[in-house]
């Protein structure tokens, strides 16, 4: 996994990620109309959203569909990542981008470059913006032998489009925390 930081500060103060969040919350009240039983849009299916999308303010369906289409993508995803599908999951982190960029309008321009660059770089499955959106950083699946040279192609042809130099980082995935069953016993 390659880190690549835009430069660019989070605007969570302009209120946008809150208000994506009550966008949220009103088209779970709108569609509890016909599904008393939703609580939150983990809850509805992309068939249900799509049968009442007439019914739904149109900024509201956006904001609905982007939530309900991400659960699935994370879904598949974790399927895909057991399979060892690469490939596979490296596009549904670029339909996660498009879709924070077009459904939910949470990236920037400069986020949307650093996704863009990233496209055809040696060793490149995938990527997408991580975080709550407004800047920040993108975060790429790319093969571990190509990583250095993704992550200095990717400083060059940012700085080239933006006239910013990014913070790049290579990481690598790791088991997380556990619970030790020595100490909880």
């Amino acid at each position: 996994m390659v880190v690549c930081n835009t430069m660019i500060k989070h605007e969570h103060a302009s209120g946008e990620y809150n208000r994506r969040r009550e966008e949220c919350e009103q088209g779970v009240r709108i569609l509890a109309k016909w599904y008393p039983e939703i609580r939150a849009l983990r809850d509805l299916s992309l068939d249900r959203l799509t049968r009442h999308s007439q019914e739904v303010p149109e900024k509201i369906y956006r904001r609905c569909r982007h939530v309900v289409e991400e659960n699935e993508r994370v879904r598949d995803g974790a399927r895909r990542l057991r399979a060892a599908d690469l490939k596979g999951f490296g596009e549904l982190m670029r339909e996660s981008h498009r879709s924070l960029r077009d459904q939910y309008e949470v990236s920037c321009r400069e986020l949307d470059i650093m996704v863009e660059i990233a496209e055809g770089l040696p060793g490149y499955y995938g990527g997408r913006m991580t975080g709550g959106g407004f800047g920040g950083s993108t975060i790429n699946l790319v093969e571990a032998a190509d990583a250095s040279t993704f992550a200095d192609q990717i400083v060059d042809r940012y700085r080239q489009a933006t006239g910013i130099a990014p913070a790049v980082y290579i990481c690598s995935a790791a088991d997380g925390a556990k619970r030790d069953l020595d100490e909880a016993a």
